[in-house]
């Protein structure tokens, strides 16, 4: 049985090949979080078929990068057990729940249902490895991050942000800089968290009909 090894270079392959299994030539990109990096390496190898980028929570600039980073930092400089310990409360109930409720407005009215289904699939046999693995190729996306920027400046891709500022893992910093390289670009902060379609979700999605209308009119 071939071994799928999990990094953003083969997720980002593995996307590539289920677009043109289907015939996509054109597409816009919704990126978020991990979606992020996988995202934009598509858009960096074919420019072409990018029509629009919406980009939540996705980083591409090393300001997104901040302490929430640390433990995975060291990871990255020594995968060793004890470096990986503080990792597996990311993957954890508690952990998992906090993703969805940090920064948020009310998180009484975000549902459970979010980190429960998240943890059915985290909790597989084999998943902690898997996101280990992630963890520390995360630090692989870093080198990617000029590249990207020059496609940006060099293509100019109409480009909506919607950006949850109140998330810790994706903080806001890493939403401004997407302004020096995009001049086609529309930028909300919204106060929220990291997973900001779940408290402003009909916001988002009328922000991206405006969007899309105004960019692509002949959809």
């Amino acid at each position: 049985m071939e071994v799928f090894d999990y990094s953003f270079d083969n997720l980002a392959k593995l996307i590539k090949g289920f677009t043109e299994k289907l015939h996509i030539g054109r597409y816009s990109l919704y990126l978020m979080d991990y979606g992020a990096p996988i995202g934009f390496r598509l858009a960096e190898k074919h420019p072409e078929r990018v029509e629009a980028l919406i980009v939540q929570n996705g980083n591409a600039y090393k300001a997104g990068l901040r302490e929430f980073w640390d433990p995975i930092r060291a990871y990255w400089q020594n995968p060793s057990s004890a470096n990986a310990a503080p990792l597996a409360g990311f993957i954890a109930p508690a952990g998992v729940k906090w993703q969805y409720t940090h920064g948020v407005r009310d998180a009484e009215k975000i549902s459970p249902d979010n980190w429960n289904v998240d943890l059915r699939h985290l909790t597989r046999d084999g998943n902690a490895s898997i996101q280990l693995a992630l963890f520390y190729d995360y630090q692989n996306n870093v080198p990617h991050y000029p590249a990207w920027q020059a496609y940006f400046r060099k293509h100019q891709p109409p480009t909506l942000i919607v950006w949850g500022k109140n998330d810790h893992i994706f903080p806001a910093e890493g939403a401004y800089p997407y302004r020096r390289d995009l001049k086609n670009l529309r930028l909300h902060l919204l106060d929220t968290g990291h997973f900001a379609l779940e408290e402003d979700g009909p916001v988002i999605a009328g922000l991206i009909r405006e969007f899309l209308r105004s960019e692509l009119p002949a959809r």
